[in-house]
């Protein structure tokens, strides 16, 4: 499993926060299974010249999320997707950001067609990764 993560110091997003995000979508598009191991905290933030504790609040926030699981001594591990709960509000905050998307492509001019195209094929993107497909 290889971890790459990219932090862009001039984003205006937290560094954790991108930390988060990249995981997340990593364990989402099937580059990193149950059971992957993420790299040490320190080893993390050596490599992406970052303060320890940044790298060590992100995977709390991946950890709250349920999205991964640390085992003291043993390191931090992809959760099992069977075995993570669906919280309501997480789910709440979801429908709310696919509110705003869909306010930004109406206001964009997108049709009502235009966005489901445009969802599905993100969807099939993800599928394929997970799948270990390449696009044709």
């Amino acid at each position: 499993m290889a971890l790459w993560v990219q932090i862009s110091a001039g984003s205006g997003e937290p560094i954790y926060i991108q930390i988060v995000e990249q995981v997340g979508e990593a364990i989402a598009k099937g580059e990193l299974a149950a059971g992957d191991r993420l790299p040490a905290v320190r080893k993390l933030a050596a490599e992406l010249v970052v303060n320890p504790n940044t790298v060590a609040r992100a995977y709390g926030v991946l950890e709250q999320t349920g999205l991964v699981t640390t085992k003291t001594g043993s390191g931090t591990f992809v959760a099992d997707p069977k075995l993570r709960s669906r919280d309501a509000t997480d789910i709440n905050i979801l429908a709310e950001r696919m509110d705003t998307l869909i306010t930004r492509g109406l206001n964009l001019g997108l049709d009502k067609g235009d966005l489901v195209n445009m969802f599905k094929e993100r969807i099939k993107k993800f599928a394929r990764k997970q799948r270990g497909e390449k696009k044709k």
